[in-house]
């Protein structure tokens, strides 16, 4: 069995898309990134490459090519599973941020995660909490993730 653990933090602007799980979702704000900036799968994709030792979403993907810029997350999750020498059990996330409610796109993000992981979405677990009004988060100006996935070695 091997563990992997991931974070992300984006900060957000005004205009910009506020993509995670791949589900867009219509707010006044979004998140800044070389790529869509999907703060949700980047701490996926970090969780899958520790659980096997290997180097980071920055190393695979590196934010100075430029065939990353705008790059859909979910395809960077896609190309992740290319590296992963096992099988994904279970992934489980927690993201941070005061605003917008997640809970009606939670379905729509564990399907899209299942679909790209190959793994049934009831070993997939989304979750949100605030940060209570304190630090960046709170103060709506970022938004972090966080992901634990359990996975195995294929021998």
């Amino acid at each position: 069995m091997r563990i992997g653990f991931g974070y992300d933090i984006h900060l957000l602007k005004r205009g910009e898309s506020l993509i995670l799980g791949g589900v867009e979702i219509d707010w006044e704000f979004g998140l800044i990134g070389h790529s869509d900036g999907d703060v949700l799968v980047h701490s996926i994709i970090d969780s899958l490459f520790g659980a096997f030792g290997l180097p980071d979403i920055g190393r695979h993907f590196p934010d100075s090519d430029p065939k990353y810029r705008g790059i859909s997350s979910m395809a960077l999750l896609e190309e992740t599973m290319r590296f992963i020498p096992g099988r994904v059990i279970n992934i489980d996330v927690t993201v941070v941020m005061e605003e917008p409610m997640l809970s009606p796109f939670i379905d729509s993000m564990k399907e899209n995660i299942s679909n790209v992981i190959g793994l049934d979405d009831s070993f997939i677990s989304i979750k949100a909490t605030t940060n209570e009004g304190v630090g960046p988060v709170g103060e709506k100006k970022a938004i972090i993730s966080y992901c634990v996935s359990l996975c195995n070695e294929v021998v």
